[in-house]
């Protein structure tokens, strides 16, 4: 009898309750020694329209959704509000792209390590949920994914014009 219930009530569930931000192949590169910055990356779906409005981490002070574009010549990254996915689409951050900016970072991560984030999304109706996801350290070469830019170019402290 109870499980009848059980079913009864998730099918009368409204469907944007039933949508769900899924995280794939999330990492977080490296940092130098000293360094109070760094980025995570990862996969995004959702079968539901949703937008990424934020994250959190006990790791960092700070988190930012960012955008890698290029701006008259020069490569910068620069915060935006939302990451948007449409109804059964995908959002990739990667480096030269979207990604999260760690900052004030309360020590440098490195390779081996894994980072706690939380990824905040909202449904159509306004309605946000999180994500809690543990993202594996990977080092990064200085120019990969970067534009030919070393380190994370356009951010101070990491290596490039702001």
């Amino acid at each position: 009898m109870l499980y009848r219930i059980c079913v009864i009530c998730a099918l009368a569930m409204p469907l944007p309750a039933l949508a769900q931000l899924v995280v794939q192949e999330p990492w977080v590169r490296a940092s130098a020694p000293g360094q109070a910055m760094s980025a995570a990356y990862m996969k995004l779906s959702s079968p539901q329209a949703v937008r990424v409005v934020g994250a959190s981490s006990p790791l960092a002070g700070v988190v930012e959704l960012h955008e890698t574009r290029m701006e008259q010549g020069v490569m910068k990254m620069l915060p935006v509000p939302a990451i948007e996915i449409p109804a059964g689409g995908r959002a990739e951050l990667k480096p030269g792209g979207y990604h999260l900016m760690l900052m004030e970072l309360k020590h440098a991560v490195k390779e081996g390590e894994s980072v706690p984030l939380t990824v905040v999304y909202e449904l159509a109706g306004g309605a946000r949920r999180a994500v809690e996801v543990t993202a594996p350290v990977r080092p990064l070469a200085p120019t990969q994914g970067m534009g030919g830019h070393s380190g994370m170019g356009g951010h101070p402290g990491m290596g490039g014009p702001h």
